[in-house]
């Protein structure tokens, strides 16, 4: 069977293709080395920059970005709010970007480690959760983020994603009301919506 190579896969034999990106996020003027065979490679892409814009980090001090790429909700949340960050994907030549990519925007970032989903992590919680889910994994892949962030996050914390509505944001939204018993989307923006739900505090 051919490899298809796609970023939500792990990549480390793939030919090389660096480039990278200066751009300004959040009012941050921020360097992204990227790579073939990751996401979004020659520009960041929209609906990142719209879950960025729209993001509120309440009272989160910890954070988690499920599915990071080579890092940038992870990273520029992580600096302009002083997170403790850890940033999760499957890909290694995606994790191996995020690192440099932290050092080049002189982050500290506590943890940029290889996980399928929330294995690395297991009997860990965060205040928030960030997320732009790796849509063409398929749904089950999709829904297993939304479904498995609800034991990983602090009491009171919160799941923020971006999905675009014709790649099943209306699904999304409909599972993570079923997991946390609340959903509001706080953001349409070009066809993304932004999701946040919130863990019920005991």
């Amino acid at each position: 069977m051919a490899k298809t190579n796609m970023y939500y896969e792990d990549n480390r034999d793939l030919a090389h293709d660096v480039q990278e990106l200066r751009v300004e996020l959040l009012g941050l003027p921020l360097r992204f080395l990227t790579d073939a065979g990751v996401f979004s490679k020659n520009a960041i892409d929209y609906g990142s920059r719209v879950l960025l814009e729209n993001y509120n980090p309440e009272q989160a001090e910890t954070l988690l970005d499920m599915g990071c790429g080579y890092g940038v909700l992870g990273l520029t949340l992580a600096k302009k709010f002083g997170f403790s960050a850890t940033l999760l994907d499957v890909n290694s030549r995606a994790l191996d970007l995020a690192r440099q990519n932290a050092v080049k925007n002189a982050i500290e970032s506590d943890e940029i480690i290889k996980s399928d989903q929330y294995e690395a992590v297991a009997n860990r919680q965060f205040d928030s959760i960030v997320s732009n889910p790796p849509i063409r994994a398929g749904k089950e892949v999709v829904h297993g983020i939304l479904t498995g962030a609800l034991v990983h996050l602090t009491d009171g914390g919160h799941l923020t994603i971006v999905i675009q509505k014709k790649q099943g944001a209306p699904s999304a939204e409909k599972k993570m009301r079923e997991v946390f018993g609340n959903c509001e989307i706080i953001a349409r923006d070009k066809g993304y919506w932004i999701l946040r739900s919130y863990k019920k505090k005991d």
